[in-house]
């Protein structure tokens, strides 16, 4: 994973509804929380997009933006949003080339999968928190709110 301090690689990737989303847009504006989750459509990853769904205004008082990243295409990420009763939020496809950004930040698997790993990218670009999480664990919200807490 890479450190805590440094610069988080910038990457564009296609969301849910197909439109492209770049991180670097986001830089001097919000704070970003990169969730990179294993697959959709599976129970550990419901729960912990649907945490950041119920916990979106306390993400938005603090200023941050949420970026759910995994190597299903964006369609599958669309209807899993669908399924999930509706994600506000974007859900990003790590698909072509498949998990080019989950590599970039060291959270890759051999198996072909994301670890569940997040990242709290502060304005300037830079990697403020970061923890990697058990595939068969559903992280809380508490973790992130408080680093972003820390940079309000």
């Amino acid at each position: 994973m890479l450190p805590i301090g440094s610069l988080a690689p910038d990457f564009e990737l296609e969301r849910q509804n197909r439109e492209m989303v770049r991180l670097s847009s986001f830089r001097g504006k919000q704070n970003v929380v990169i969730a990179f989750h294993p697959l959709a459509f599976t129970p550990f990853c419901a729960a912990q997009m649907q945490s950041y769904e119920r916990d979106k205004p306390r993400l938005d008082a603090l200023n941050a933006h949420v970026l759910g990243i995994s190597v299903d295409s964006s369609a599958s990420k669309n209807g899993w949003a669908q399924a999930l009763g509706g994600i506000s939020f974007d859900l990003l496809a790590d698909f072509h080339p498949k998990g080019a950004v989950a590599s970039a930040y060291g959270v890759m698997r051999d198996d072909g999968i994301a670890e569940r790993a997040v990242f709290v990218v502060d304005k300037s670009g830079k990697i403020a928190w970061a923890k990697q999480y058990q595939i068969p664990e559903t992280p809380g919200t508490d973790e992130v709110l408080e680093a972003l807490a820390r940079l309000a």
